[in-house]
């Protein structure tokens, strides 16, 4: 008879096998064996927590996802003028967090899938809706097209992350300052 309280431990333990497997090797090309290993047990049992590797990987994704939420909502907090709030939701998007290689190879996997399976590109979405809408809060008192002024930034953070993530000589710093730049850019320096 199974321990009260291990299916949580187990999936969590298989959900950080799953990012580091991933980190691992560059891509989903892991099996669910792998990361049973790393975790600690059974193939069997990864199977009965999460049913396949696409699974798993959404788990892991969705908790990248809450990682990167906690730098959002942290961010948030500290913020106390509609420009530090679009000012935290940009470094929060850059945080040293979300440039861990397994966390990259993660989110290039999300992009990457998200071209073919439904649940994937369902959590891409969730993630791209989050972040308009918060800078589309953030950017309402500033600007006169706060929408399109949010979906600009919001493609351009994707866009840079992208590129600082893949870069040899990986610099956040560089992208979030550019990002920062378009802010001001978009809404004026003085705001």
């Amino acid at each position: 008879m199974p321990k009260l309280g291990m299916e949580p431990v187990r999936r969590a333990a298989l959900v950080e096998a799953t990012i580091a497997e991933i980190g691992a090797a560059g891509s989903l090309d892991v099996t669910v064996g792998q990361i049973a290993k790393r975790a600690g047990m059974s193939t069997a049992l990864a199977h009965h927590y999460f049913g396949g590797k696409d699974q798993i990987f959404l788990a892991a994704m969705r908790q990248i996802l809450r990682q990167f939420g906690a730098e959002v909502i942290a961010g948030l907090r500290a913020a106390h003028t509609p420009r530090a709030r679009a000012e935290a939701l940009i470094a929060a998007s850059f945080a040293p967090s979300c440039f861990d290689p397994a966390t990259v190879s993660a989110w290039m996997m999300l992009y990457a899938q998200a071209t073919t399976q439904t649940e994937t590109h369902r959590l891409l979405r969730l993630y791209q809706r989050r972040l308009h809408a918060n800078l589309t809060h953030a950017l309402r008192p500033l600007s006169k097209t706060p929408r399109a002024d949010a979906e600009l930034l919001g493609a351009l953070i994707d866009g840079l992350y992208l590129r600082a993530a893949l870069a040899d000589d990986t610099d956040p710093a560089a992208a979030q300052a550019t990002a920062l730049r378009t802010l001001d850019t978009l809404i004026g320096a003085k705001q």
